[in-house]
C-alpha cells in the first residue's frame, strides 16, 4: 500500500481515538537493543506533553510500533502528532547510534475507533504482540508497553 493510499480519508478530530501502526525503515530491528527501546519510550511521554494527546495503549516491537492514541486538542493533527513522535525519536536514536538517516518508514496506518469498539480487547491485542512473536513467555517480562486499560 502506498503512502498516498494510507493518507486517503485521514481525518483528525479532537477527543477521537485512533489505532496507529508504523514500521522502522526496511523493518530493521533496532529495538532488540534495550537502550534504544528506552530512548524511544521516553519520547512517547514527551510527545503527549508537546501535542496534548494520550497514548492510551502502546507496544514497541523490535521493528514496529502499535498504539491507541487519543487527541485531546485540535491544535495538532493526527499526522503532526505521529510525525513529531517519529521525528523526535529518530533524532535521539540517531544521536545514540552515531549515525544519520531515517529510522522510520515515511507512512503510518491509522483507523479511527468507533464508540462501540471494545478498547480493552484492542489493548489486549496490542499488548499481546510480543507473546505472539515469541519474544517473551509473559508480558510481565517485556519492557516496552503501557496501557491505561490493563495492569500487569
Amino acid at each position: 500500500m502506498s503512502w498516498n493510499d494510507l493518507r486517503k480519508g485521514r481525518y483528525s478530530q479532537e477527543n477521537c481515538e485512533y489505532f496507529i501502526t508504523f514500521n522502522t525503515r526496511n523493518r530493521v530491528e533496532y529495538f532488540h537493543d534495550f537502550l534504544l527501546g528506552q530512548l524511544f519510550c521516553q519520547q512517547i511521554k514527551r510527545n503527549e506533553k508537546q501535542c496534548q494527546c494520550v497514548w492510551l495503549t502502546w507496544v514497541l516491537m523490535p521493528d514496529h510500533f502499535h498504539g491507541l492514541l487519543r487527541l485531546n486538542s485540535s491544535e495538532f493533527s493526527l499526522s503532526e502528532i505521529v510525525g513529531k513522535l517519529k521525528g523526535s525519536s529518530s533524532y535521539i536514536l540517531n544521536q545514540r547510534m552515531n549515525r544519520r538517516g531515517p529510522i522510520w518508514q515515511a507512512s503510518f496506518y491509522d483507523r479511527a475507533l468507533r464508540k462501540n469498539d471494545d478498547r480493552k480487547s484492542m489493548a489486549r491485542y496490542i499488548i499481546a504482540n510480543p507473546l505472539r512473536k515469541n519474544l517473551v513467555q509473559s508480558i510481565k517480562k517485556y519492557p516496552f508497553w503501557d496501557s491505561v486499560y490493563l495492569s500487569e
